[in-house]
Protein backbone atom coordinates (compact mmCIF):
# COMPACT_ATOMS: atom_id res chain seq x y z
CA UNK A 1 0.00 0.00 0.00
CA UNK A 2 1.54 3.49 -0.95
CA UNK A 3 1.52 5.91 2.23
CA UNK A 4 -0.18 9.31 1.41
CA UNK A 5 2.44 11.85 1.77
CA UNK A 6 5.38 9.76 0.40
CA UNK A 7 8.36 10.71 -2.05
CA UNK A 8 6.46 9.39 -4.98
CA UNK A 9 3.08 10.95 -3.87
CA UNK A 10 4.57 14.62 -3.42
CA UNK A 11 6.32 13.75 -6.87
CA UNK A 12 2.90 12.63 -8.55
CA UNK A 13 1.86 16.42 -7.80
CA UNK A 14 4.57 18.36 -8.46
CA UNK A 15 5.73 17.21 -11.37
CA UNK A 16 8.87 18.36 -13.35
CA UNK A 17 10.20 21.71 -14.93
CA UNK A 18 13.22 21.16 -17.37
CA UNK A 19 15.51 24.06 -18.27
CA UNK A 20 14.60 26.59 -15.21
CA UNK A 21 16.53 30.28 -15.81
CA UNK A 22 18.71 32.07 -13.74
CA UNK A 23 21.49 33.25 -12.71
CA UNK A 24 21.49 32.53 -8.61
CA UNK A 25 18.89 31.38 -6.54
CA UNK A 26 17.17 34.12 -6.57
CA UNK A 27 15.85 34.08 -9.87
CA UNK A 28 15.86 30.71 -9.71
CA UNK A 29 13.44 30.38 -7.32
CA UNK A 30 11.17 33.15 -8.89
CA UNK A 31 10.88 31.29 -11.99
CA UNK A 32 10.04 28.00 -10.04
CA UNK A 33 7.44 29.88 -8.32
CA UNK A 34 5.94 31.22 -11.40
CA UNK A 35 5.34 27.65 -13.12
CA UNK A 36 3.92 25.68 -10.10
CA UNK A 37 0.71 25.36 -9.49
CA UNK A 38 -0.56 26.44 -5.65
CA UNK A 39 -3.35 26.42 -3.45
CA UNK A 40 -5.50 29.56 -3.77
CA UNK A 41 -4.84 30.44 -0.28
CA UNK A 42 -1.16 30.55 -0.55
CA UNK A 43 0.52 33.03 -2.43
CA UNK A 44 3.11 33.05 -5.32
CA UNK A 45 5.14 35.93 -3.06
CA UNK A 46 5.08 34.26 0.22
CA UNK A 47 6.17 30.88 -1.20
CA UNK A 48 9.32 32.92 -3.18
CA UNK A 49 9.95 34.53 0.01
CA UNK A 50 9.87 31.31 2.38
CA UNK A 51 12.37 29.76 -0.12
CA UNK A 52 14.58 32.66 -0.20
CA UNK A 53 14.48 33.07 3.36
CA UNK A 54 15.61 30.12 4.08
CA UNK A 55 18.41 29.76 1.33
CA UNK A 56 19.87 32.59 3.56
CA UNK A 57 19.78 30.86 6.36
CA UNK A 58 21.86 27.97 5.05
CA UNK A 59 22.84 26.12 1.35
CA UNK A 60 20.08 24.06 0.06
CA UNK A 61 22.29 22.05 -1.72
CA UNK A 62 22.89 18.55 -0.56
CA UNK A 63 25.73 17.58 -2.87
CA UNK A 64 25.89 15.11 -6.15
CA UNK A 65 24.36 18.40 -8.01
CA UNK A 66 21.53 17.96 -5.89
CA UNK A 67 19.55 20.81 -3.86
CA UNK A 68 16.61 20.63 -1.70
CA UNK A 69 14.78 23.74 -1.67
CA UNK A 70 11.94 24.22 1.45
CA UNK A 71 10.59 26.48 3.25
CA UNK A 72 11.53 26.84 6.98
CA UNK A 73 7.92 26.87 8.36
CA UNK A 74 4.88 25.03 6.95
CA UNK A 75 3.75 27.18 4.29
CA UNK A 76 0.66 24.82 2.93
CA UNK A 77 -2.57 24.33 5.09
CA UNK A 78 -3.71 20.62 3.57
CA UNK A 79 -1.95 17.92 3.43
CA UNK A 80 -3.36 17.14 -0.02
CA UNK A 81 -2.06 20.39 -1.64
CA UNK A 82 1.95 18.68 -0.55
CA UNK A 83 4.42 18.36 -3.43
CA UNK A 84 7.32 18.13 -4.82
CA UNK A 85 8.52 19.88 -8.03
CA UNK A 86 11.92 18.51 -9.22
CA UNK A 87 13.38 21.25 -11.12
CA UNK A 88 16.51 20.86 -14.10
CA UNK A 89 18.34 24.05 -14.07
CA UNK A 90 19.25 25.80 -17.94
CA UNK A 91 22.42 26.22 -16.12
CA UNK A 92 24.40 24.55 -13.02
CA UNK A 93 24.81 26.73 -10.50
CA UNK A 94 27.26 27.20 -7.20
CA UNK A 95 25.22 27.02 -4.27
CA UNK A 96 28.35 26.05 -1.93
CA UNK A 97 27.13 22.09 -1.90
CA UNK A 98 29.23 20.25 0.43
CA UNK A 99 30.71 18.56 -2.69
CA UNK A 100 31.57 21.79 -4.39
CA UNK A 101 29.57 20.27 -7.15
CA UNK A 102 27.38 22.89 -8.82
CA UNK A 103 23.65 22.51 -8.33
CA UNK A 104 21.97 21.32 -11.89
CA UNK A 105 18.58 19.64 -10.25
CA UNK A 106 16.25 21.17 -7.63
CA UNK A 107 14.15 19.30 -5.59
CA UNK A 108 11.58 21.96 -4.19
CA UNK A 109 9.69 20.74 -1.13
CA UNK A 110 6.27 21.95 -0.21
CA UNK A 111 4.77 20.13 2.71
CA UNK A 112 2.24 21.14 5.29
CA UNK A 113 3.46 19.82 8.41
CA UNK A 114 7.20 18.80 10.00
CA UNK A 115 6.39 15.34 10.06
CA UNK A 116 5.50 14.76 6.56
CA UNK A 117 8.87 17.61 5.79
CA UNK A 118 11.14 15.13 7.96
CA UNK A 119 9.68 11.95 6.50
CA UNK A 120 10.05 12.89 2.94
CA UNK A 121 13.28 14.72 3.16
CA UNK A 122 14.45 10.94 4.52
CA UNK A 123 13.46 9.44 1.77
CA UNK A 124 14.43 11.88 -0.58
CA UNK A 125 18.18 10.96 1.23
CA UNK A 126 18.43 7.59 0.69
CA UNK A 127 17.24 8.22 -3.00
CA UNK A 128 20.20 10.12 -3.62
CA UNK A 129 22.21 7.47 -2.43
CA UNK A 130 21.04 5.72 -5.15
CA UNK A 131 23.14 5.39 -8.02
CA UNK A 132 20.44 4.75 -10.59
CA UNK A 133 18.14 7.38 -9.50
CA UNK A 134 21.50 9.86 -9.57
CA UNK A 135 21.77 8.38 -12.69
CA UNK A 136 18.38 9.09 -13.91
CA UNK A 137 18.81 13.09 -12.68
CA UNK A 138 21.57 13.48 -14.81
CA UNK A 139 20.04 12.12 -18.03
CA UNK A 140 17.66 14.71 -16.89
CA UNK A 141 14.62 11.89 -16.61
CA UNK A 142 10.58 13.41 -16.54
CA UNK A 143 8.13 12.81 -14.12
CA UNK A 144 7.22 9.32 -15.28
CA UNK A 145 10.38 7.70 -14.91
CA UNK A 146 11.57 9.32 -11.72
CA UNK A 147 8.55 7.85 -9.98
CA UNK A 148 8.67 4.31 -11.18
CA UNK A 149 11.90 4.69 -9.89
CA UNK A 150 11.68 6.55 -6.04
CA UNK A 151 9.11 3.29 -6.24
CA UNK A 152 11.45 0.84 -6.65
CA UNK A 153 13.57 1.68 -4.26
CA UNK A 154 11.49 1.87 -1.53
Amino acid sequence: MEEKNSVVDLLERGGVLFDVEGKDTSEIYKNIVDSITLPEEVTKEGVYAALCDRERVMSTAVGYGIALPHCRGTILKNNEDQQITVCYLKNPIDMNAPDARHVYVMFVLLTANSQTHLQVLSQLASLFKENDFKQLLEKHAGAKELIEAAKKLK
